[in-house]
């Protein structure tokens, strides 16, 4: 079983990409193909699914990602092919918010994805996630996303109010600092 490969990107094509790694090239099924780079190294998280007529490898740019997708697959009727498609439509924030709140019109809007397949996800997964509706913010920010909820939970508040407040600006490109005090400006209101 892979956790991850980490090599060379060499091809893309509609629904995967093809990787080098150390002379050997992997055909990795993605969400997003383009979201990678030909020609640029990058660390994949991947599944292997192995089937009696077919052997794949799905890959994915973040292990919440990855996380994600291996929930959506222990769902009755989800499939790698379905999970794959719903990421590859879908923000993994907001997938989850879907989830939690009981959103099936929202999960109604991937691919494949009817009625019955809506209300069996929500059924199967809702509450699974631990609080992790901030699973992605921001790649680039998510340390100092998490380092200003560290900051005001130090400061006192309660880490309920704090997750509740952080939501809200969870997008905005900002530092430690700057998440801390847009939070403390918004919980004193």
């Amino acid at each position: 079983m892979y956790s991850y490969i980490k090599g060379l990107i060499v091809a893309l094509a509609s629904d995967h990409i093809v990787m080098d790694n150390n002379g050997i090239g992997y055909l990795v099924y993605v969400p997003n193909p383009y979201a990678f780079t030909r020609n640029k190294e990058a660390t994949v998280h991947i599944f292997q699914s192995i089937t009696e007529n077919d052997m794949r490898l799905y890959g994915f740019e973040t292990s919440e990602q990855k996380e994600l997708f291996l929930k959506l697959i222990k769902v009755k009727g989800i499939g790698p092919k379905s999970a794959v498609a719903i990421l590859a439509t879908g923000n993994v924030n907001d997938i989850i918010q879907a989830i939690e709140n009981s959103d099936a019109k929202f999960l109604k809007s991937f691919p494949g994805i009817g009625p019955k397949a809506a209300q069996q996800i929500i059924l199967d997964l809702k509450g699974k996630f631990d609080g992790v509706e901030r699973i992605e913010a921001l790649s680039g920010d998510a340390k100092e996303y998490e380092e200003a909820i560290e900051v005001l939970v130090a400061l006192g508040y309660k880490q309920k109010d704090v997750e509740k407040v952080m939501k809200t600006i969870r997008n905005e490109n900002l530092d430690t600092n700057g998440f801390v005090k847009k939070a403390l400006a918004l919980m004193t209101k």
